[in-house]
């Protein structure tokens, strides 16, 4: 199969790029950057948003004619788009741009939403059918609440056969860009190690952390899936399905690095999700997804891989 994936240089697009060619894929990235985690992933130089904006595909060149298209490409940092509001219209810029590269070739495709469609939702787990697309909590949620309804109006219009899978909280290898982003776990991590203080925005909070190879591995189930046609324009939660406590997640890095965190806590900040734990019955029964990881155990994974790539000593 002949897989593009924009966002190829990011955490998800990296490790989603290496399985599909290790079990004999080709796989093509579109990205702005170079990727710095691995020199196997061809990766074509295409800014999305400047394609978009043009409003055309014309003259954009590729290295092969798809059999899929994964989009992965984001602004993915929720402060940082309330802070900075243009970039959320570019993740729907980004969106579009893919889409129409989708619709050129004539190809399925696959959008990484989010689990911030739901909003803040005060109950113990969700299902797809209650994302509330009427309050957005953040621009970050809005873009990906655009970037659904997008992809759902083209399937309507012009037929053209979609998954949108909704992320939440991945981590572990390939996650330590703390100069592009400042993810919660590499933050911590690197934090605790180095014996600096850390802030806990939500002493209360409670999230869905998903190892990156369990996303992984529902991904590739929804790629299967998708370019055999066995399922078709379905959105469905990519989580562990159990809800952890930023403290546990302290907790499980304090376990797992053996130090202790100086740690301070503080409210939510602007836009956050203080509470979301997925339903994620439709990915079992549509794809048989088995989340293997749970919180504790991906911790001590993604700390192995850190001492064993440098990011901490």
């Amino acid at each position: 199969m002949k897989v593009l994936i924009t966002g190829s240089s990011g955490q998800i697009g990296t490790n989603l790029a290496i399985a599909l060619l290790n079990r004999g894929d080709q796989v093509r990235g579109i990205d702005k950057r170079n990727n710095a985690w691995s020199d196997r992933v061809e990766t074509i130089p295409l800014d999305l948003v400047q394609i978009a904006r043009r409003g055309s595909v014309d003259g954009v060149s590729l290295p092969f004619q798809a059999d899929l298209v994964v989009h992965l490409a984001a602004w993915a940092k929720v402060h940082q788009l309330v802070r900075e509001p243009a970039k959320a219209l570019e993740n729907v810029e980004m969106s579009f741009a893919a889409l129409e590269l989708a619709r050129r070739a004539g190809c399925p495709i696959i959008f990484g939403s989010s689990r911030e469609v739901y909003g803040d939702i005060h109950r113990h787990s969700t299902d797809e059918t209650a994302a509330d697309f009427v309050v957005a909590e953040s621009p970050y949620s809005a873009s990906k609440i655009a970037g659904e309804a997008f992809f759902y109006s083209y399937a309507r219009c012009y037929g053209l056969p979609h998954l949108v899978f909704r992320f939440s909280n991945v981590y572990g290898r390939y996650d330590n860009d703390l100069a592009r982003m400042e993810r919660v776990v590499p933050l911590f991590v690197r934090k605790i190690v180095g014996g600096e203080p850390i802030t806990v925005f939500g002493k209360q909070k409670i999230l869905d952390f998903t190892y990156i190879d369990d996303c992984i591995a529902g991904l590739i189930a929804g790629i299967d899936a998708l370019s055999s046609r066995r399922v078709v324009n379905q959105t469905i939660n990519l989580a562990y399905g159990h809800g952890q406590t930023l403290v546990d997640l302290v907790s499980y890095i304090e376990s797992a690095t053996g130090k202790t965190a100086n740690a301070s806590y503080a409210p939510s900040q602007t836009g956050e999700v203080t509470r979301y734990v997925a339903d994620i019955s439709k990915a079992r029964a549509l794809l048989d997804y088995q989340p293997q990881t749970p919180l504790a155990a991906g911790i001590d994974k993604y700390v192995l891989w850190c001492r064993e790539t440098g990011f901490i000593l």
